[in-house]
């Protein structure tokens, strides 16, 4: 499958998504016709990114300053602290507003230096080159960017743009069955919560996306972040409709503060454990029906992926969820802020669906007993 494209356009922004296997080959001409001026380039590297790609790098950004930032990725290192280390680090090489930093690695490490981006001498270009299927369809689009504290996830943060995005599958070639699951757990959701017709092609070609199969994959990457381009260009700054892409992450998030960000349970396993809770609880509140949510599980079922719920069939587990979905950044008030399903691709709109944390203890046991 040839290169894939996907342009971002507004009055806030203008850069392009180029999805394919091996499309880092662009990267040169797009430096040269889209950053002239460009001397010092800071490569933030994700330490767990092969060996490769790093040579790869210095052999295509040939003719300027290099300087590679090793990045050791995790949620506790996506930090306010680490990030004053990376701001003193860019400070001492003497990096100006006319130079460029590029991300190389998962979403964790785009949304990092997307942040140090936005907030050095008050904004710096920076490319995102996502290295993980999870990245490449959900984090690297829409301009979101973060920090955890101890009071939750992606609680310090700014929207800022990058100028471009390089998301090449050949990165996915190392990636392990755990990660492969992270980001189909972002393109499930797309569908889930937008186009019914996509999610009845991800039931007959989910094997092929998490078996990294070229041409399905490609498909599943541009059409996923095509969705999240649709939220994103009406409503940047997630003020309303965009909040519909947290469908099944009021859940998670709480699933992963809960276990404290251990690597045991990753960010998309958290997802699709979340996207069930959220589906049970629109079944509860009458909000679906039942067959949605068995058309759901029949996913799970198909692609042996059961088991990321299956600790969420206790009560008492639902139950310790309860004070994490309470810091959810969605919420404006002390009720919990739900983004509920009616059907494969329509949900329910941000502020309808909210509800107390009594009722949530009310109903944690209903939630457990499907």
């Amino acid at each position: 499958m040839k290169t894939q494209e996907i342009k971002l356009r507004s009055k806030n922004y203008n850069y392009s998504i180029f999805i394919g296997n091996d499309v880092l080959k662009i990267l040169p001409i797009k430096l040269k016709h889209s950053f002239p001026k460009v001397k010092k380039i800071g490569v933030f590297i994700d330490k767990n990114v092969p060996k490769k790609f790093r040579t790869i790098f210095k052999n295509k950004l040939k003719g300027y300053e290099i300087s590679f930032l090793k990045f050791d990725a995790s949620e506790k290192t996506k930090s306010v602290k680490t990030v004053s280390f990376y701001l003193d680090k860019l400070l001492k090489l003497n990096f100006n507003r006319s130079d460029l930093i590029i991300s190389v690695g998962g979403g964790i490490t785009g949304d990092l230096v997307g942040f140090i981006a936005s907030i050095f001498k008050r904004g710096i270009d920076f490319i995102n080159v996502p290295t993980t299927l999870l990245a490449q369809v959900d984090s690297s689009i829409g301009g979101k960017t973060g920090v955890n504290t101890v009071f939750g996830k992606n609680l310090v943060g700014s929207f800022y743009q990058p100028k471009l995005v390089i998301s090449d599958t050949s990165f996915l070639n190392s990636l392990p069955k755990k990660e492969m699951v992270c980001g189909y757990a972002e393109i499930l959701k797309h569908s889930i919560i937008k186009d019914k017709k996509f999610f009845y092609w991800l039931k007959k070609n989910s094997k092929k996306i998490l078996s990294k199969k070229q041409a399905e994959l490609i498909y599943a990457i541009k059409k996923s972040c095509k969705i999240k381009k649709y939220f994103v260009d009406k409503d940047v700054s997630e003020k309303g409709l965009r909040m519909l892409l947290n469908f099944g992450h009021t859940f998670a998030h709480a699933i992963e503060a809960k276990n404290n960000y251990s690597k045991k349970v990753s960010h998309g396993e958290a997802v699709l454990s979340g996207i069930i809770l959220a589906v049970r609880l629109s079944h509860i509140k009458k909000i679906c029906s039942y067959k949605v949510l068995r058309i759901i599980e029949e996913i799970y079922k198909e692609n042996n992926l059961k088991y990321t719920v299956k600790k969420y069939s206790n009560q008492k587990n639902i139950k310790n969820l309860i004070p994490f979905l309470s810091n959810d950044k969605k919420n404006n008030d002390k009720k919990i802020n739900f983004i509920l399903l009616k059907d494969i691709g329509r949900t329910t709109m941000p502020n309808k669906n909210k509800i107390s944390t009594n009722e949530i203890k009310m109903l944690s046991r209903k939630i457990s007993q499907y």
